[in-house]
């Protein structure tokens, strides 16, 4: 008979963004662990707030399942020593299965002997592998952060105190640092106190009963509808972003949804400021109209029921004026600092140590913004207006408000530098080229903020190339990767005619002047290297497949523009209506491609052309060369590739009359040298030897 398994592990309260990950590990745990202890069972239900995680294990079987299996161990020859007897390695492997020597026997895999063993093993009673199990796997659990408690080794992301689990209706024993497990569990700090759970189906309703509602999600769906719910009442728009979203649910076990306002005084700071500052500072969710317009109201959630809810609102309100007073002192002294004296300031902050200051960092992005602008041929005012913006981009690190939020660099340097004078399409671009900030952000709307932002982070991943800081893995700490993923996207977005190449000789140039630590030739490989993932990223996010972009790719990605028309016309062709025919074509120029790779000269001469289909095949791809080179650079990569189709019938016309290695090697040299040309125009577009059908 099946039963259900509780397992609680109360605790005092956990930062909220460590709760989720908490929750699912244990989940992932105990369902591993079941597998692998040979213990069948329903759904795995997961449960948390700040104050628990908790797992719900529904139709557990009573006892293992029995194994009876082979085992395949070591290959013969490693087996067997010299003397024929059994070696270290199949002793080892005897012990590791539970099984004698004698058990063996050999089973040919692949043309190879190996030993094998019959194993069996008789289940055990699921209550009597509990206790150890839960016990590992509750000690086996890790964190960002852990902590120490008492004179127990033991470290977990808070100290532990109380565990339920139970095992249908009966106890499992636990003791872990001196907490015995038993069958109650705690309620809501506040409103609740300790009940007993009987059995294991009856844990959430007994929380509920406590005013602790224990499923996440439905704490979630509590709390979006009662947020939508007020906003339809008042005619508000509520701003419910979801990384706050996901910080209040696991900040709260009961809650409740309630708004105050403040002076509407306030709003004569910008509302990013206030924004910022409710929701960094005091969780609470914004309130704008139906233009977006910030209104002096907030929406918080209460981790309780609505008794008083008015004075908590007030409370909320005293807390809030006093953080908008800050805010609003900051925004006041900042105005006071002048630009030119902020710049100053930046020449004592330490960008990196191999690198300079951030003041050094400024004039590199000033030269590099320069020589962005000069291959890109921007007229005069747009490339003064980027050179003013790269000079002064970093100004607002040095403010007060910046320092006290750094998520609101860019938007503080656009609005001071607005009222100090400067012009609206620089003001505009400081804040602009920190964009995209982020995967899913937009990139930078004006040209200049484009130029600048391009100039900011080639900057960063050339400097940091340049010594030795070079993403590996996981490990990414200055973020390089989504400055390439930038850049692909702002050079995309924009159009601009910015080959990949161009890109990196101007941040060389510059960088060449006193910060490269390693060969210039090896940076610019592991720049290529680098941005080639992100390229290929982007092309697989705009659902290209994994064949057409390694087609495409192999051919060169220096301009990204012409790569990703290039990538949509394959894909046009191989995935559409025209298939097959694409096939036949594609099938058609891959034997041109082969065999071309077999050249030694680029050199054709007509004259040694032997047979008719020689001199119609030539013809045909010289009428259309310089229309395919020509179509491939104005990213009209579908006309290329109508005009390499045309070609399909003399190519095979071609292969039926002649023998491409001929004996005469003149002939053959020159037969080589005109299959060659042609590829060269097919490679134009992609290689597409790399199609896979």
């Amino acid at each position: 008979m099946a039963k259900d398994l509780l397992l609680e592990i109360g605790l005092e309260e956990v930062p909220a963004r460590f709760v989720r990950g908490a929750m699912n590990q244990l989940k992932e745990k105990t369902v591993k662990w079941l597998d692998s202890a040979r213990i069948s069972h329903g759904n795995v239900e997961a449960y948390a707030t700040p104050r628990r995680i908790a797992i719900l294990v529904r139709d557990m079987e009573e006892k293992q399942a029995d194994v009876n299996e082979e085992v395949k161990g070591p290959s013969r020859k490693i087996a067997l020593d010299e003397q024929g007897e059994w070696s270290k390695a199949a002793l080892g492997f005897a012990r590791s299965q539970g099984v004698s020597p004698e058990d063996f026997f050999f089973k040919e895999l692949a043309g190879v002997e190996y030993v094998y063993a019959n194993k069996s093993s008789i289940g055990t009673v699921t209550s009597d592998v509990l206790p150890e199990g839960l016990t590992a796997l509750i000690t086996a659990m890790s964190f960002p952060k852990n902590m120490r408690w008492g004179a127990y080794d033991l470290r977990f992301v808070r100290p532990i105190r109380w565990l339920v689990a139970l095992f249908g209706e009966e106890i499992v024993p636990l003791d872990i640092t001196a907490v015995q497990s038993g069958r109650t569990t705690r309620g809501h700090r506040f409103l609740g106190s300790e009940t007993v759970v009987s059995k294991p189906s009856a844990y959430v309703e007994r929380l509920r009963e406590q005013q602790v509602i224990a499923d996440a999600a439905e704490r979630e769906a509590l709390i979006v509808e009662q947020i939508k719910s007020l906003a339809a009442e008042k005619g508000w728009h509520i701003d419910i972003k979801e990384d706050l979203l996901e910080e209040v649910v696991f900040l709260v076990e009961y809650p409740n949804v309630l708004f105050g306002s403040f002076d509407p005084a306030f709003l004569n700071i910008p509302q990013e400021v206030l924004i910022t500052s409710m929701r960094e500072h005091q969780r609470y969710f914004p309130v704008l109209d139906k233009e977006g317009k910030l209104l002096p109201y907030f929406v918080t959630v209460r981790n309780g029921d609505r008794t008083s809810i008015e004075s908590v609102a007030k409370g909320n309100e005293k807390v809030l004026r006093a953080r908008l007073s800050d805010a609003k002192f900051f925004y006041g002294e900042d105005q006071k600092l002048a630009i030119n004296d902020a710049l100053k300031k930046l020449e004592s902050i330490v960008y990196h140590e191999e690198l300079g200051t951030v003041a050094d960092k400024v004039r590199r992005i000033v030269n590099t913004a320069g020589k962005i602008a000069g291959a890109l041929l921007l007229d005069a005012q747009t490339a003064d207006d980027a050179a003013r913006t790269a000079a002064i981009c970093k100004f607002d690190l040095v403010t007060q408000m910046v320092y006290e939020f750094p998520e609101l660099q860019g938007i503080m340097g656009e609005d001071y530098a607005r009222k100090a004078g400067e012009r609206e399409t620089v003001a505009r671009a400081i804040n602009e080229h920190y964009q995209p900030r982020f995967a899913g952000d937009r990139a930078p709307a004006s040209v200049v903020g484009a130029v600048v932002s391009l100039a900011d982070k080639i900057d960063t991943i050339v400097g940091c190339f340049s010594i030795g800081i070079i993403p590996t893995g996981s490990q990414d700490p200055y973020a390089l990767r989504r400055q390439a993923a930038g850049i692909v996207q702002i050079v995309l977005a924009h159009g601009l005619k910015l080959p990949l190449e161009t890109l990196f000789d101007l941040s060389l140039d510059v960088h060449a002047a006193g910060t490269m630590k390693r060969d210039r030739a090896e940076v610019r490989k592991d720049l290529y290297e680098f941005f080639s993932l992100r390229v290929k990223n982007v092309l697989a996010e705009q659902n290209v497949r994994y064949d057409v972009v390694d087609a495409v790719m192999a051919v060169g990605f220096n301009d990204l523009s012409q790569t990703v028309n290039r990538a949509a016309a394959v894909t046009a062709c191989a995935a559409g209506d025209r298939r097959d025919e694409f096939k036949g074509i594609v099938d058609a120029l891959n034997r041109v491609c082969n065999l071309a790779s077999k050249a030694t000269s680029a050199e054709v001469n007509t004259k040694l052309f032997a047979e008719d289909v020689e001199s119609a095949l030539y013809s045909a791809w010289e009428a259309v060369q310089a229309d395919i080179a020509a179509f491939v650079a104005e990213g009209r990569a579908a006309e290329a590739i109508e005009k390499l189709a045309g070609l399909k019938t003399p190519i095979n016309a071609y292969f039926d009359k002649v023998m491409v290695m001929a004996e005469d090697e003149a002939v053959r040299i020159n037969r080589l040298a005109t299959l060659s040309a042609i590829a060269g125009s097919v490679l134009k577009v992609a290689d597409l030897t790399k199609l896979v059908w």
